[in-house]
């Protein structure tokens, strides 16, 4: 398996991403025998909530020092900053950041901090992943009317590693609406899986909330779950009014993925992203940074 490597926007240099159960991951999405226990057991919904279980546990608080030191997460922008300070490995894994610490800044941002792939019209999108592995927006959504709604649109993608803030917002003030539920099992969403098929987002489970707003039409923002992301909670209030930046919800642990679909010709998407994309290259974001105006 080739390295994983991203561009960092604050630095536009070429990192490696250092990935959690690298060699597990390998395993199981290309071995055999891995491949075989993948379908018959880890996209199981009751795996992840064993493992759910366990983040949730007094035992589990002992593994938040080692994990904060291996991985170089700088606690400076979380609340609370110290791994003594949070009771199980969840309540690290979905704490929250110092608001000075994620600026929001101008246009479109960012509703979370991690790797993003930016397609300006949704035509563009098979051309970046392996053949086989082909997006279908009538697969993830499964409503014919939002299909027939942002065929044609913008789409952003936004990749959470299990060592990222897994809070997300709102890009955008305006209405949220009530979240709608799509079941589906737990594959995970590793930039190791996300190589093998992308229709892992077309087969997890997920929800999705529409974001009406003035500028930029109706934002359909969908969260997809993984393997040992036992719950998406939501904390917004729904058909309320919401300010860009505002807390929408949260991940359970396990790595997590945001995906913001725009009607055609309501957003123009940075170039740099689009750029990077093309490239086949994800672009390091924090929650608040610009994608778009």
């Amino acid at each position: 398996m080739s390295e994983i490597h991203y561009i960092d926007r604050e630095s536009n240099q070429l990192k490696k991403e250092s990935v959690p159960a690298e060699g597990i991951m390998n395993w199981l999405y290309g071995a055999v025998l891995g491949k075989a226990t993948l379908h018959l057991l880890m996209k199981r919904k009751f795996v992840s909530a064993i493992g759910g279980w366990f983040m949730n546990s007094k035992r589990s608080q002992k593994r938040i020092a080692p994990f904060i030191e291996k991985y170089g997460i700088d606690m400076s922008d979380y609340t609370p900053s110290k791994a003594e300070d949070f009771k199980h490995f969840n309540d690290f894994f979905y704490r929250k950041v110092k608001k000075e610490k994620r600026p929001i800044g101008n246009g479109v941002v960012s509703p979370a901090d991690g790797k993003i792939l930016a397609f300006q019209a949704l035509a563009d999108v098979p051309s970046f992943f392996i053949k086989g592995s082909e997006f279908s927006l009538t697969s993830f959504l499964k409503d014919s009317n939002l299909v027939q709604k942002y065929e044609g649109g913008s789409m952003v993608i936004i990749r959470l590693a299990p060592t990222d803030y897994h809070r997300f917002h709102f890009p955008q003030e305006g209405q949220a609406s009530t979240s709608t539920i799509i079941k589906g099992h737990y594959f995970s969403v590793s930039p190791i899986a996300l190589r093998k098929s992308l229709r892992i987002f077309c087969e997890n489970q997920r929800e999705h909330c529409t974001l009406t707003t003035k500028e930029h039409g109706d934002i359909l923002i969908v969260e997809v779950g993984a393997t040992m992301v036992g719950s998406i909670i939501q904390t917004y209030e729904a058909n309320s009014e919401v300010k860009k930046g505002d807390e929408k919800g949260y991940f359970a642990f396990g790595g997590s993925t945001l995906v913001l679909l725009f009607e055609k010709g309501k957003v123009q998407l940075d170039e740099d992203l689009i750029k990077n994309t093309q490239n086949n290259m994800e672009t390091q974001l924090k929650m608040g940074d610009r994608i778009g105006i």
